[in-house]
């Protein structure tokens, strides 16, 4: 494929906007590699962001709780003297390996990207809700009904409706009371697919009348103007007709790996890449997959796993892009040629 005119030249394209990308933008920075960073969302943060961005993770070091968006900003904040470049709101069409070497990338607006090494930290692939099979659905998608909590602030004083068994129904059905006016979890049996403890805590709030549980199904909606006003449930006594100012759907996602399926990787069960141990290198030397996407043995789904990942793709990737330099260990706490590149300290002189 020939290069447009235009293109985009950068050490590292990655593609994936979620933690484990923007973090590899950090590792490859402090190496002195530039990145463009692709994502088929609008905004940074991937699933952090995209599904529960006020949801507490509790597992990232030295961070006793802190939420998706809140971890997605200090990711950002923790990049910009590096000055990334985003191409958000779209997907990587094409990739070719090129006789130099180096890679190719199209993306859906039609923009080339001349890389010399791939990142692919596209978490699960790409991902959309699943909706419930309601008339008229769209018309109140995005004002009372959602498939996310973004901004909790919207929920407050509704008539909630939660849908789903499984434990984003349930966290948020228990974290929405006393925030919002009422909550009502509904789900299609009184057998649920969240932790033991979430469940105890959902009864527990329920043996207080302070949230209702409904088993049935979603029968219709009404309202005007993409407000909502009542839900119909369909149950095993019949159909009943709940208040509803915000309908919260949590029927899981579909996952596709999306075009990353047809450039020739080695793939574990069709939906993950596989990759070494040793620098989180594809079959294709060049192309590295780091966080979710990628499979090995041990593997843990953990986004400490995808920084670590990150950190050593980032290393191999230098040797990659930069083969006529000698790559040079340091530490961010002494060399000030790293704090010069970070910005702090003494950044008159570098290493």
């Amino acid at each position: 494929m020939a290069l447009h005119p235009t293109s985009t030249i950068t050490d590292v394209a990655i593609i994936g906007a979620g933690p484990t990308g923007l973090f590899a933008v950090f590792e490859l920075g402090l190496l002195g590699l530039k990145a463009v960073v692709i994502d088929v969302l609008d905004k940074p943060g991937g699933q952090c962001s995209e599904l529960y961005p006020e949801k507490p993770i509790y597992d990232i070091p030295s961070w006793p709780v802190i939420s998706g968006q809140e971890l997605t900003d200090k990711l950002l904040e923790q990049i910009a003297p590096f000055t990334p470049e985003f191409r958000l709101g779209q997907l990587v069409t094409h990739l070719e390996k090129r006789a130099d070497g180096r890679f190719t990338l199209q993306t859906s607006d039609g923009e080339m990207i001349d890389a010399g090494a791939i990142f692919i930290a596209a978490g699960a692939g790409s991902f959309a809700p699943r909706k419930p099979k309601l008339d008229g659905l769209d018309a109140f998608e995005g004002t009372s009904v959602f498939y996310a909590v973004r901004k909790r602030a919207r929920f407050a004083g509704s008539d909630l409706v939660v849908v789903g068994g499984g434990d984003s129904a349930l966290d948020w059905a228990i974290d929405m009371v006393g925030h919002a006016k009422s909550v009502t979890l509904m789900h299609r049996s009184d057998r649920f697919r969240a932790a033991p403890a979430s469940v105890a805590a959902m009864r527990a709030l329920e043996a207080e009348g302070k949230l209702r549980f409904v088993e049935g199904d979603l029968h219709a909606l009404s309202g005007a103007a993409g407000q909502l006003d009542a839900v119909t449930i369909k149950t095993k006594a019949g159909l009943e007709t709940l208040p509803a100012t915000r309908l919260l759907a949590f029927f899981g996602l579909t996952i596709e790996l999306g075009p990353i399926g047809d450039w020739g990787l080695d793939l574990a069960d069709g939906k993950q890449i596989r990759v070494d141990t040793e620098k989180f290198q594809t079959t294709t030397p060049g192309i590295f997959a780091i966080g979710d996407i990628n499979h090995y043995p041990g593997k843990l789904k953990l986004i400490l796993s995808g920084f670590h990942e990150a950190a050593l793709a980032s290393h191999a990737a230098f040797k990659v892009v930069r083969p006529e330099e000698k790559l040079r260990f340091q530490y961010t706490t002494s060399s000030s040629e790293l704090q010069q590149r970070l910005q702090v300290g003494d950044t008159s002189k570098a290493a």
